[in-house]
C-alpha cells in the first residue's frame, strides 16, 4: 500500500504533535504535577497518535476503492488487519 506524500506530510505533523506532547507528560511526571493533568495530556497523545494510524488506513482504503478489483484479497486483509489493531 502506497501513501501519496499529502497524506504522509498531515500524518507527520499529527506525529511531531504527540511527540511534544509526550515530551510534556515527561515533565509534567518529572515535575509531581497533577494527575489528572498527566493523564489529561496523555490522553491527547494516545488520540494523536491513533489519528495518524487511521489517516494512514483511510488512505489505503481509498486507493482500494479506487483501484476496484485490482485490490487483491491479501490487501484487504492487511486493511483490516492494521484497522483492528487501532481498534
Amino acid at each position: 500500500m502506497d501513501v501519496d506524500s499529502e497524506t504522509m506530510a498531515s500524518v507527520l505533523r499529527r506525529l511531531k504533535r504527540a511527540q511534544g506532547q509526550v515530551g510534556g507528560v515527561i515533565k509534567m511526571i518529572e515535575e509531581g504535577r497533577d494527575c489528572a493533568d498527566v493523564v489529561t495530556q496523555l490522553a491527547a497523545a494516545s488520540r494523536a497518535l491513533d489519528r495518524a494510524g487511521f489517516q494512514i488506513i483511510a488512505t489505503g482504503l481509498q486507493q482500494c476503492a479506487l483501484n476496484g478489483d485490482e485490490a487483491s484479497d491479501a490487501d484487504r486483509a492487511q486493511l483490516q488487519r492494521l484497522f483492528l489493531s487501532l481498534a
